[in-house]
């Protein structure tokens, strides 16, 4: 009897424990949307696809210029254009976990990338970048480098060590190990340290399939972490479109968007749609015109 009260006890304490290292519990929620995290307590049920394109003549033009200058290209725009999106929309920027509801703490994005360029038996690596507002595009063009350059080298990294660890245990022992996380998680008794180094626990995860030369697909959502939004980027390609009442044919940048819908409504994801799509439409105005010394004259955090 004992025993039992004392893992009652331990189970209520441990429920009561709000704090997190990567985010704020947010104070009040609506009891429609505190519901849903109890209705679908999943991030496969919650999810929303979104079917966007977007012009993409002066996004090709500008990358042109700025692969010339400091090695920028269509995923450093992309980037770019999500952190935008995300710091315009603060309420995008939030996660469920334990049912209930966080304000993620900065802002996070994952992308994808081949350990070695164009080689199809080549690992995928996960790259996590904290996005800031204080800095131009080529300064965040040159942070991207160098997490690609060191992902490519042949240093071994900190997923590379937690991988190959745990790929080494038996399988119910690993089973085991991953049930414990989830629950530590569920619970908020994961460390800082290993939450900002994990690549699912972020604000996005962005994969560009243009790279490779594909379309884009409708990416799930991994259980593990807690990133509740994924977007997938494709080949640009021609579509016919109407504009003032002619159908004239153009160039699109193809983005599919899979969202958890229990963070918040769609006005809200319509709203970071709309930043990422404006940024890309436009990134010379948005992200820093080249000017002619050469420099790239406008911080990313004085957009809007």
């Amino acid at each position: 009897m004992l025993v039992l009260f004392l893992l009652a006890l331990i189970w209520i304490l441990l429920s009561l424990r709000t704090a997190r290292p990567d985010g704020l519990l947010v104070d009040y929620v609506h009891p429609y949307r505190k519901m849903l995290l109890y209705i679908m307590p999943t991030k496969s049920e919650s999810v929303v696809l979104f079917d966007e394109s977007v012009p993409a003549d002066n996004l090709l033009e500008y990358i042109q210029t700025t692969r010339e200058r400091f090695k920028a290209d269509m995923n450093h725009v992309l980037l770019a254009a999500l952190g935008a999106a995300f710091r315009e929309n603060p309420e995008m920027n939030r996660f469920v976990m334990g049912r209930r509801l966080y304000q993620r703490d900065g802002v996070w994005i994952t992308f994808s990338m081949k350990r070695r360029k164009g080689e199809k038996r080549s690992k995928v690596a996960a790259v996590k970048l904290e996005m800031f507002g204080d800095e131009t595009f080529e300064q965040l063009s040159e942070r991207i480098n160098q997490e690609v350059e060191r992902e490519r080298s042949d240093a071994v990294t900190y997923a590379d060590r937690e991988l190959g660890a745990f790929s080494q245990l038996p399988r119910p022992l690993l089973r085991l190990c991953v049930m414990l996380f989830k629950a530590a998680d569920y619970f908020n008794l994961l460390p800082g340290n290993f939450i900002e180094k994990d690549g699912l626990y972020t604000s996005a995860f962005l994969a560009n399939l243009g790279s490779i030369g594909m379309k884009p697909g409708y990416h799930h959502l991994f259980e593990w972490g807690n990133c509740p939004v994924f977007i997938m980027a494709g080949e640009v390609e021609e579509r016919a479109v109407v504009e003032e009442g002619e159908v004239r044919v153009r160039k699109v940048l193809p983005i599919r968007v899979t969202y958890d819908e229990r963070i918040d409504d769609g006005l809200t994801a319509r709203g970071a749609l709309d930043s990422m799509k404006r940024v890309l439409s436009n990134p010379a105005k948005e992200l820093g015109c080249i000017a002619e010394d050469g420099s790239d004259k406008v911080v990313l955090g004085e957009r809007r």
